[in-house]
């Protein structure tokens, strides 16, 4: 393999979808409620992407069963109380490098462009280093009237503090040069664990906005298994903290994807 390249398979006929992104990032955030979705509306796969410029490895799944490492878009049609349709893209892997993230964006923005994208939403988390006691969801739009717009749903705007790394950042940037326009919602999270908090209170902006009828009820049970996570794992920072007698939380995780 010497290029990115995306496999077709399957024709599929769309209206102006709107494309929403969730790579693996920190915490798992976004690709958790991607998934959800997926499930819960039973979106279809229609293409699969892969890149030289992965992680020179495969994927691992239950009962020992082999997969590459790519990205996969699933679509959906005349979804929501708007009847929109809809691409979302989901994988096991980013690419590596700087390079291999531009060539591998720019591939995606120039294959949703095709079906006529104009509206970009990415997912991903935003981390703290630390316990977060109620996650709060954190916006950032290409456009002052997406930045109202998010107000207007509780998502805080997140202000001259950092970049968005990775993909989530990337693909907003580059679809910005086509004529897109859209948003990035990050859920505060620790990053310790696979976070169904955070995912939970993404997944809770995202339909809202998109006004989608998704049950969040399997997200709510992951969410239960994340606070026990959470709550061991305080109990260790504790423990390592008085063993090397430093504040918890002493270091300031700043990181999104």
């Amino acid at each position: 393999m010497k290029e990115t390249f995306i496999k077709l398979l399957e024709d599929v006929d769309l209206s102006e979808p709107i494309f929403i992104e969730a790579l693996p990032g920190i915490g798992h955030v976004g690709k958790l409620v991607a998934e959800h979705l997926i499930h819960e509306l039973k979106a279809e796969k229609f293409a699969e992407l892969y890149s030289p410029s992965f992680p020179p490895q495969v994927f691992v799944g239950e009962n020992g069963i082999i997969e590459p490492m790519k990205n996969e878009f699933y679509y959906l049609k005349s979804a929501g109380e708007d009847q929109r349709d809809f691409i979302i893209l989901v994988g096991n892997t980013q690419g590596l490098s700087p390079e291999g993230q531009y060539n591998i964006c720019g591939s995606i923005i120039e294959f949703v462009e095709k079906y006529g994208v104009k509206d970009i939403f990415t997912l991903g988390g935003l981390g703290t280093g630390q316990h977060v006691e109620k996650t709060q969801v954190l916006g950032a739009a290409t456009t002052k009237e997406l930045a109202e717009m998010l107000k207007e749903h509780d998502v805080k705007l997140r202000s001259a503090d950092g970049g968005i790394i990775g993909a989530s950042g990337l693909l907003l940037g580059l679809g910005m040069y086509r004529g897109m326009n859209g948003v990035c919602l990050m859920g505060e999270t620790p990053g310790y664990f696979i976070d169904a908090d955070a995912s939970k209170a993404v997944l809770i902006a995202l339909i809202d906005i998109l006004k989608l009828e998704v049950n969040v009820a399997k997200l709510e049970e992951r969410a239960e298994e994340t606070r026990k996570m959470i709550s061991k794992a305080q109990q260790m920072e504790q423990e390592m903290a008085e063993r090397m007698h430093i504040a918890p939380g002493e270091e300031d995780l700043r990181y999104i994807g």
